[in-house]
């Protein structure tokens, strides 16, 4: 067997995200290409279910939720509902082809589904609760599903796969995990680059859906080569990475095991991802007997890709194209701003209906007024890179628009800036949305910095500062896991709990004690007084602190 890897970086388990989703309660796997190796379904994550399962009074989404930590499943953040983009109504291109995609896939299912199988009978079971779950997926998936087809039969790959971006992403190009994975196909920054999606300022190929989609196909062939045409075992790598299946494989073989995925030693995650799959893959071929309702969507092209060939702002191309903003944005989720990037791509997919409007007007609207231009005089004391953060764009299309070598202005010098047409406000699926940072609304928060100390740990600050691991680890862009190294600068976003007697930048956190705690470390850590600590608590400086104790300090943020 093949198993020699070209880029065996030890390529990780994306782990479980348990992010709530105040838009949307799909419950989708966290699966992303290069993540942490850590199964993160801690037992904590499990109690914390039983209780909520017990409680009455739990939500629906709540038990969702439960439900898929127990099977295996881990949320991702869905920043925005489904946007319905108005499509064309076609025909299929043949009279022999079905009416529906999905029947069309349902026809070309090729993979084996295994009878009498727990894990997949309760993934199956799952889906069948939650037929909601799959509206959501259709909406998001019919301006693209036909497309994802097409390319899979060209490059001879099983419609199977077809259904992967469900198990992915809830078929959402933004969706998002705290492990910086993104797009519908759920790359990281590394894997993306590798297999053609470039990432920067203006744009993020991650989440394009052309792009992303031809990055998949190729990292699928490639691993589908490696294990030596076996889908099962190519699956749970796209999962968990090449080299861990690898050597589950190489490990059954010296026990003179099975290598088959389902006997494979293999992360809690990825042992419930291959088996989503062939659920879905089972429903969709007997949906009829299953009484299951699979929203059609029609078996016809219903999108194109237009090449603008410059930069354009995404307000005024929604109007040239007779869409609104979001509608846009909802084919076209790749662009990080408000207007395609200055060197590229310039590709916008429009409903099949659209292009030849648009294209006639983009034909007489020349380069030059694509854009909102604006006058910016210098002032003493500004920087370019200033100037650039006021306009919302970047240094480069600043010096390139003015001819400049490098960064040197004066005051008095007038430059050409270009400028957004709408409100950023209206931009807000992509600009606000799209932002690792925003999972959870900062809104009414106080933004605030903790240096790190000796004996500092994610879990202890996120206490301290009455926030989650999670948030800390996403507003940082660390894994949760990743080490704290002395003296790097953390930002969080804390409730505004100022003590009104104190100065603005003071706040009243709770700390709970742990075990080798003194009142020296705790005041050294947080930059406070012992006495203070003393008379903050009421506390006998004679009396030695408890484990689980709780603690109300007040630290002056301009010191930590």
């Amino acid at each position: 067997m093949k198993y020699l890897c070209l880029f065996c970086l030890p390529v990780l388990l994306s782990g479980c995200a348990l992010i709530p989703t105040e838009n949307d309660s799909d419950i989708a796997n966290n699966t992303a290409i290069g993540m942490s190796e850590n199964d993160t379904h801690s037992a904590l994550n499990i109690k914390a279910c039983e209780f909520s399962s017990a409680n009455s009074q739990a939500t629906q989404h709540d038990a969702e939720r439960c439900a898929s930590y127990q099977e295996g499943v881990a949320d991702l953040v869905h920043p925005e509902a489904p946007v319905d983009v108005p499509l064309p109504k076609k025909e299929p291109a043949l009279p022999s082809e079905p009416d529906d995609v999905w029947q069309k896939i349902a026809q070309d299912l090729a993979f084996t589904i295994p009878s009498e199988q727990p894990r997949l009978d309760a993934q199956k079971n799952w889906y069948l609760k939650h037929p909601g779950y799959m509206s959501r997926v259709a909406t998001r998936a019919r301006p693209f599903l036909y497309y994802i087809v097409e390319q899979l039969e060209a490059n001879d790959i099983p419609l199977d796969i077809a259904l992967l971006p469900i198990v992915e992403s809830a078929f959402d190009p933004f969706a998002y995990s705290s492990g910086r994975a993104a797009g519908m196909w759920q790359f990281i920054p590394s894997s993306g680059k590798r297999f053609g999606m470039p990432q920067n300022w203006w744009y993020d190929g991650r989440r394009d859906v052309v792009a992303s989609t031809q990055g998949a196909i190729a990292y699928l062939k490639y691993l589908n080569n490696m294990f030596d045409g076996n889908w099962m075992h190519a699956l749970a790598a796209y999962n968990s990475g090449e080299g861990r299946v690898a050597r589950a494989i190489r490990k059954n073989e010296k026990l003179g095991k099975s290598t088959d995925f389902w006997s494979l030693d293999l992360p809690r995650e990825t042992r419930a991802y291959v088996p989503k799959l062939l659920a879905l893959a089972d429903i969709l071929k007997n949906s009829d007997t299953y009484n299951f309702d699979w929203p059609a969507i029609d078996n016809a092209q219903v999108i194109d890709v237009v090449d603008v060939g410059s930069q354009i702002d995404l307000a005024m191309a929604a109007q040239m194209s007779g869409l609104n903003l979001a509608e846009l944005q909802a084919l076209n989720p790749g662009f990080n701003k408000w207007a395609t990037p200055p060197e590229g791509p310039h590709l916008l997919v429009l409903p099949l209906d659209k292009v030849e409007s648009f294209t006639l007007a983009l034909s007489n609207t020349p380069e030059s007024e694509r854009l909102n231009w604006e006058r910016h005089k210098v002032k003493r004391g500004e920087s370019i890179g200033l100037i650039a953060q006021r306009y919302n764009t970047n240094i480069d299309v600043i010096k390139r628009v003015n001819n400049m070598s490098n960064n040197t202005i004066y005051a008095g010098d007038n430059l050409l800036v270009p400028v957004a047409l709408n409100e950023l406000n209206d931009y807000a699926l992509n600009v606000a949305q799209n932002s690792y940072h925003s999972a959870r609304s900062t809104q009414n928060k106080v933004k605030i910095y903790h240096t790190v100390k000796s004996g500092d740990t994610l879990w202890d600050l996120s206490r301290a500062y009455d926030v989650s691991v999670r948030e800390l680890s996403r507003w940082n862009r660390m894994s949760v896991n990743d080490p704290l190294k002395l003296g790097k600068r953390l930002v969080m976003y804390s409730p505004d709990t100022a003590d009104k007697n104190e100065a603005n930048t003071t706040r009243s956190l709770s700390y709970k004690v742990r075990s080798g705690d003194s009142l020296s470390l705790i005041a050294s850590k947080f930059n406070v007084k012992v006495n203070d600590i003393l008379r903050w608590n009421g506390l006998n400086k004679n009396k030695y602190l408890q484990p689980g104790q709780q603690l109300k300090l007040k630290v002056d943020m301009t010191k930590s």
